[in-house]
């Protein structure tokens, strides 16, 4: 149990910190009205404004959800934050493929709304098929799928934080459309490391052990006189 735990901290902590790098790198710009990013969203910002509050909603109470602890102990508080980030995926997925849509009225390419929209029915997806699991009390498939839905959600996140940290935002809206694709195909594959992840170390612990010689074995090994 301990090394799940450990495992499950790590990962929070790292989306913690790229939380909070985003927050700072991207997002700063809303406590600062002089900054001229406003300039580029005042067309578009009160589709932002909401898109935004599901975003937060969505990404800030998932962590919540694989509290096992809470789970037991709150049953009912844990069902309430469930469908409010129901709510909010399902906000947010559709007004960002529409936002980025929006867009291309300022010269964003088509190729970017197309990434969006497959975004948000990944999204939208993930998250229906975790919360129809969870209304039928399939609790395990709720899980896995809800933790397909969480790493799909937090693409936002990790696309702007792999930007950010190597500077290559700064680069071609090509080598940007690139970042974000990868971070969309490898967020249900980290999701399906973490699904099976004891179910890997057991595997591979079970193959690490040596193995114990039985009698039968023994009996082959002996090789008779000439």
């Amino acid at each position: 149990m301990m090394p799940r735990l450990k495992a499950k901290y790590v990962v929070f902590f790292g989306i913690a910190v790229m939380m909070s790098y985003v927050l700072y790198h991207n997002e700063r710009f809303l406590i600062e009205p002089s900054n001229p990013f406003w300039q580029h969203i005042d067309t578009f910002k009160w589709w932002l404004l909401p898109h935004g509050l599901f975003g937060a909603s969505a990404l800030l109470l998932a962590p919540m959800q694989f509290s096992e602890r809470l789970r037991r102990r709150f049953t009912r508080l844990h069902r309430i934050l469930g469908r409010v980030y129901v709510i909010g995926a399902f906000g947010l997925a559709p007004m960002g493929a529409y936002i980025q849509y929006f867009q291309e009225r300022m010269g964003a390419p088509r190729s970017f709304t197309i990434l969006g929209i497959v975004d948000a029915a990944m999204l939208i997806t993930t998250t229906a098929v975790a919360f129809l699991f969870a209304y039928k009390r399939k609790i395990a498939l709720h899980r896995q799928w809800m933790t397909r839905s969480y790493s799909v959600a937090l693409v936002f996140i990790t696309g702007r934080f792999v930007m950010g940290v190597t500077g290559w935002e700064l680069l071609s809206i090509e080598i940007v459309q690139a970042i974000i694709w990868t971070c969309l195909a490898l967020s249900i594959l980290f999701a399906d490391i973490a699904n099976n992840w004891m179910e890997m170390r057991a595997a591979l612990s079970a193959s690490a052990r040596p193995r114990v010689p039985t009698s039968q074995n023994l009996a082959d090994a002996v090789v008779e006189p000439t």
